[in-house]
């Protein structure tokens, strides 16, 4: 009789694909659902919600929250020591493989939330991190995650709402791009970047397939640029009134002026 241990049963029964996410939700014996991840060799386990493997560090719902407790005991003076730099990075990594499965499951809403989680805490690391290296070590990883929060974003509220808000999603993404490329003094690159250029096919992609037009965002933006700005207060004023409308479905209006 095989060894409750033994995995064999569950790796030949789902191949591993490599360079492909292979990722299912499924039932634990306690009635939970948890997130599995074929791996070469293996499978990942994770919880569907808080840290992905179900711990509390220090007894906090996630490393990112036990350090922003620490740093707010000790203040202004506060720097990541060795031992906790390693902990935020096991962090990242559980987020990251967590993240691409929700991605691959479609669950979009998900996706997001982890993203979010991982850019609130490199935003914490860039603060309190004992040195530029390090700092630069997980800000190279930046734009990818920023892709996929724009990424998932985008298409949960394709799904829940509208066409011309996903649009609007895409575009508050490329802005914080911008903004990322600002930072770092690279204004120049941001309209060669390959994730930047992949979120604007993305973004075209839904305009052609739902056939909307300039949304009033992008309406508004170009009547503030062009200082026409009698046509901002009335695209101001619409776009307050759409607010209170009920949302349409994707695919019944054109979002066209």
């Amino acid at each position: 009789m095989p060894s409750p241990r033994d995995i064999d049963t569950v790796l030949k029964g789902w191949e591993f694909k490599p360079g492909e996410v292979s990722a299912r939700l499924f039932k634990a014996r306690s009635g939970r659902e948890v997130l599995q991840m074929r791996v070469d060799m293996g499978v990942l386990q994770m919880e569907t919600d808080l840290r992905p493997d179900g711990s509390r560090p220090h007894g906090a719902e996630t490393y990112y929250d036990y350090l922003v407790g620490e740093a707010i005991r000790e203040g202004g003076s506060f720097r990541l020591s060795r031992e906790q730099c390693a902990e935020a990075d096991r962090e990242f990594v559980q987020y990251y493989h967590r993240r691409i499965c929700w991605l691959a499951l479609r669950e979009y809403s998900r996706a997001a939330k982890d993203a979010d989680h991982s850019l609130a805490f490199m935003d914490f690391v860039r603060e309190h991190s004992p040195d530029d290296e390090w700092t630069l070590s997980h800000e190279q990883y930046r734009p990818f995650v920023l892709f996929h929060r724009v990424q998932a974003g985008a298409l949960a509220i394709l799904e829940d709402q509208s066409p011309e808000a996903a649009i609007a999603e895409i575009n508050r993404g490329l802005q914080r791009f911008r903004d990322l490329f600002d930072r770092y003094d690279a204004a120049d690159q941001y309209s060669e970047d390959e994730l930047v250029k992949r979120l604007e096919e993305m973004r075209e992609s839904v305009r052609q397939r739902y056939d909307v037009g300039r949304t009033l965002d992008e309406q508004l933006a170009d009547a503030v640029h062009s200082e026409n700005y009698e046509l901002a207060a009335k695209l101001r004023d619409r776009m307050r009134r759409a607010q209170t409308a009920p949302a349409a479905a994707p695919g019944d209006s054109t979002g066209a002026a």
